[in-house]
């Protein structure tokens, strides 16, 4: 896979009252310019099914928990997210789908960059002649 899809630690500070995790300096490897989270996904759904040309994203699952589907155009592997302290890194030119979600799972994406349709390749077929597989 990819060498820079990865798992990201994000710093938890540990206390009875509960945990806490704050995303600041240089937790993320990007400047984040958007924020967004799905929820309310029904079990049996899939979100994504798209891969970005210049776009990066973190995945964090805030609540619950699901499984990210990544394909590089040459491997492709499953990593399930289920701890607030761990983000997904997924660098530009990955397909990403999320699948298998949980009650009550809330996926927190932290992008790269603002909105732009003509990053998006939303095609599986246009994406492998992107990636050159």
């Amino acid at each position: 896979m990819n060498k820079d899809v990865k798992l990201i630690d994000i710093p938890k500070i540990s206390d009875p009252r509960g945990n806490l995790s704050v995303i600041e300096k240089d937790i993320i490897p990007f400047k984040i310019n958007r924020v967004y989270y799905l929820y309310d996904v029904p079990s049996d759904a899939y979100r994504g099914g798209h891969a970005h040309k210049q776009q990066m994203e973190v995945l964090i699952a805030v609540s619950g928990s699901f499984d990210v589907v990544l394909d590089d155009g040459s491997e492709k592997i499953t990593i399930m997210l289920n701890k607030p302290n761990k983000g997904l890194l997924i660098p530009t030119g990955v397909w990403r789908e999320i699948e298998n979600f949980s009650s009550g799972a809330v996926c927190l994406v932290l992008a790269s960059d603002v909105f732009d349709e003509s990053d998006y390749i939303r095609d599986f077929e246009a994406f492998k002649l992107f990636v050159g597989s």
